[in-house]
């Protein structure tokens, strides 16, 4: 992989050197219509690191819905009757063992918490769903449901950053970077990696979370906003129109491209490809932006709230809308799952902001055969404690030791159900699955091994897995 990314970078290099004002030509020629050049300069720009996949992909693009705050997997996909009915008694010692525990409850009683929710199976699969999540419930056969994923931080900052990065400590590439960074970007008019940001919640939705980390800048995340323009600083400013925005991109970047030819520096060639994105995302983002093309069945499939920017139900729409034009990773992180206490309030309004276009999503894919080469994850940083934080049997504790998330196209097997945890949801009796093992079987679907998959960081060749154990989950594969 190194020696690969030393030639990419070596090409890169004389290509800029040979053609110094290529980028500002790029933004030139597209205002005189000169597509070939734009095209071509274009497609060079958008070459992923890689060159090649290491094996034949069966998902193109990944859309990831991120339930941010810790979803409590015993209220709404592992059905433990146990825990009703030991409701309110102390936890079993030999359940909870000598795992670390939060501050929260380290020192108070624990005692076990009934979920407040019927359970049912549904569809052909036969999957456990509560009646909290019944759009879900729906679709379950198209569903891969994992019990038994494992990460290991207890608090939310490190934890997002767990999954998001592979590891708690910050400065490292989210999931999305890489992945644009190993594939490049396939939409000539949008971004590769794309954030939407939904719910309330206390914990804040931080940048880092989809930074590049020591990768170049220019494999970022690219939020898109909820109110004003979807990404800041769009609009022309008065007195600028899109051909005068045009000519003074295609002017920087001339000089741009001389720097960057001169020093190789990849944070001149980053801010070089933002302006270039920049300028295209003025037209293609409108477009993106108006549904008034969508049938009235498919608004109504996700719900009523599809019509309010920054909805959940909103972005959801949009996330198919840009995996139509190409997108590769396109991450929403819906904040309010964070329960400790108010949790049989606080469950109703999260999960029916969640439910509907969560499933609606999976039907509008399959219904337009983007299933099929599409992966779509659904879940958080962490589960919830089987026991009460507090006297009141309210609320659930952070709890990374076991939980759920489902998955499915993009080569995931529809309607199983793999891994289990005990009877009180506390521990996992059956295929443990880590968040690195999650990463290494999405680069596996994306058709990538993540042992060849390298970036030179500090005398280093690291990856997203990282030097620890990780296996690609091939029993929930087609």
């Amino acid at each position: 992989m190194t020696d690969e990314r030393s030639r990419f970078e070596t090409s890169r290099r004389r290509f800029l050197a040979q053609t110094a004002s290529g980028f500002g030509m790029m933004a030139l020629a597209d205002l005189l219509g000169t597509k070939a050049v734009a095209a071509g300069l274009a497609e060079t720009a958008g070459r992923g690191a890689l060159g090649g996949l290491h094996f034949a992909p069966k998902a193109k693009r990944v859309i990831y819905l991120f339930q941010a705050g810790g979803p409590s997997h015993m209220d709404l996909f592992d059905y433990k009757p146990v825990l009703n009915e030991q409701h309110g008694k102390d936890m079993p010692a030999s359940v909870l063992g000598t795992q670390r525990v939060s501050l929260m409850t380290r020192d108070k009683g624990r005692r076990t918490f009934g979920s407040p929710y019927q359970f049912a199976q549904h569809g052909q699969s036969r999957a456990w769903v509560s009646e909290l999540m019944p759009y879900t419930a729906g679709v379950v056969d198209e569903l891969c449901f994992i019990k038994s994923l494992q990460t290991e931080p207890i608090n939310h900052d490190p934890a997002v950053t767990f999954i998001q990065t592979g590891r708690a400590i910050t400065g490292r590439p989210a999931f999305g970077s890489w992945m644009h960074y190993g594939l490049g970007n396939a939409s000539k008019d949008l971004p590769a990696y794309v954030v939407m940001i939904s719910g309330n919640a206390d914990q804040p939705i931080l940048s880092r979370y989809y930074h590049s980390g020591f990768l170049p800048s220019r494999y970022q995340g690219v939020q898109f906003q909820s109110a004003g323009d979807p990404v800041l600083y769009l609009s022309n400013p008065s007195g600028i129109d899109h051909r005068n925005r045009g000519e003074i991109i295609g002017a920087i970047n001339q000089l741009n491209g001389l720097q960057l030819a001169q020093s190789g520096d990849p944070e001149i060639e980053a801010r070089m490809d933002s302006f270039e994105m920049a300028y295209r995302m003025q037209t293609s983002v409108p477009d993106l932006m108006d549904y008034g093309s969508e049938p009235k069945e498919v608004l109504e499939m996700y719900g009523p709230d599809v019509k309010k920017p920054g909805s959940f139900a909103y972005q959801c729409l949009m996330a198919r809308r840009l995996a139509e034009r190409d997108v590769r990773f396109v991450q929403i992180f819906h904040a309010g799952w964070d329960h400790h206490s108010n949790l049989r309030g606080a469950m109703k309004g999260v999960t029916k902001a969640s439910d509907q276009p969560s499933a609606a999503l999976i039907r509008d894919l399959k219904m337009r055969g983007m299933l099929d080469d599409t992966l779509v994850v659904w879940g958080g940083e962490f589960g919830r404690t089987a026991y009460s934080q507090g006297n009141d049997l309210n609320g659930r504790d952070h709890h990374p030791r076991s939980y759920t998330i489902w998955m499915a196209g993009g080569g995931i097997k529809p309607g199983i159900t793999v891994g289990a945890t005990d009877d009180f949801g506390y521990n996992v009796v059956e295929n443990v699955i880590h968040v690195r093992d999650l990463h290494a079987t999405m680069l596996h679907l994306l058709g990538i091994d993540h042992q060849r998959f390298t970036f030179k960081n500090q005398g280093l060749d690291d990856r997203l897995t990282g030097v620890e154990p990780a296996r690609i989950v091939r029993e929930i594969l087609l």
